[in-house]
């Protein structure tokens, strides 16, 4: 099991329209190429407002195929360009991190 942590910076200024478009939209996308979103949080740091989740996967190779898909869907290309059309970019910096457990880690639940 793989665990992977994204981090979005997203901006006060359209968060509602970035939340709407990963709720009704990246979600569903994801989950139809088998992502696994185990949670979804918003957090505030002295710089910067931020959208993290984190995502469970059997192996490297699945997550690499299931991204490389979701990116080159059409309904996912056509919807980033119509809401940044709209509201402007939605998403700043992006920081995609794999999470490696400690010998000492309790053990996650397998979801």
């Amino acid at each position: 099991m793989i665990h992977q942590l994204r981090i979005y910076e997203i901006f006060p200024s359209n968060k509602d329209a970035f939340h709407d478009r990963f709720d009704c939209h990246a979600a569903r996308i994801m989950r139809g190429y088998g992502f696994n979103i185990l949670a979804m949080w918003e957090t505030k740091t002295e710089k910067r407002l931020e959208f993290v989740y984190l995502l469970a996967w059997p192996d490297d190779a699945t997550r690499l195929a299931q991204w490389a898909a979701f990116m080159a869907d059409e309904e996912w290309k056509a919807i980033k360009y119509y809401t940044a059309k709209q509201y402007g970019n939605l998403v700043g910096e992006i920081e995609d991190r794999i999470l490696t457990p400690t010998a000492y880690s309790p053990a996650l639940p397998v979801v």
